[in-house]
């Protein structure tokens, strides 16, 4: 399968990259000289995507110049929260008109990698079936991670399908949410443009059993903070 349309997740506020983001949204700032922004465009245009719904709230103007300014593809249509800073399931319901009816591709601007990355975003659509998904997620070992600690957001039953790893056996493997997900945008319809977290959208789709995982081959860095990107900037210098 390949996916058409992409939503990217870039209208927050982008807190805890102060100071780099006083004076810009998150999407903005530079890894290795190149916008966290375009680094995930250019991944999901090389991956068949040809239009991307694009939020914005946080130095909006400045946002929207950049990808008017953007060369090649993918397509972008704006989604614009300037009124109200929607969180991120309010904000894909904001877009839903948007989006179209077949499935889409979700992702965060601070999801990074570079290892074999077109493979990763179509193992992960090609995984996907309709008639028993609502979301399939990408996903990291810890060993396999930059930039994320904690527990584990998730496991994988026998089965195939996610659980929240606190609700996981003793003995499963901490898997942690990667910043892309495959989505159906029936899971949209009939919600009220409100701020809310995708988790409750996940929960719900749970509770079903219609949310399944793909785990990555490729390294994964989450670009959270500014000793985060130094980091990150270190470890794209050091690779060949």
């Amino acid at each position: 399968m390949t996916i058409r349309t992409a939503m990217v997740m870039a209208a927050g506020l982008g807190t805890r990259m102060r100071p780099l983001t006083n004076d810009r949204p998150k999407a903005l700032v530079e890894v290795g000289g190149k916008a966290l922004i375009d680094w995930m465009l250019d991944k999901l245009h090389a991956a068949g995507v040809e239009r991307a719904v694009v939020n914005i709230h946080h130095f909006a103007d400045a946002m929207e110049a950049h990808l008017a300014a953007r060369a090649g593809g993918p397509e972008i249509i704006l989604s614009d929260e300037r009124d109200q800073l929607l969180e991120t399931g309010g904000g894909l319901v904001k877009a839903a008109p948007l989006l179209g009816d077949d499935p889409i591709v979700v992702a965060n601007i601070d999801a990074l990698w570079i290892d074999d990355a077109v493979n990763e975003l179509n193992r992960l659509a090609s995984g996907y079936d309709a008639d028993t998904m609502d979301f399939r997620l990408l996903l990291a070992r810890r060993e396999n991670l930059l930039g994320l600690e904690g527990a584990g957001d998730f496991a994988i039953d026998p089965q195939g399908r996610l659980q929240r790893f606190r609700n996981a056996p003793a003995g499963a493997e901490p898997l942690f949410y990667c910043g892309v997900q495959v989505m159906h945008p029936r899971v949209l319809k009939g919600r009220e443009i409100t701020p809310f977290s995708t988790n409750r959208l996940w929960d719900e789709a749970m509770a079903k059993g219609r949310v399944t995982g793909q785990v990555m081959d490729a390294f994964w860095m989450h670009v959270g903070d500014p000793e985060t990107r130094r980091l990150v900037e270190n470890r794209l210098n050091s690779t060949p």
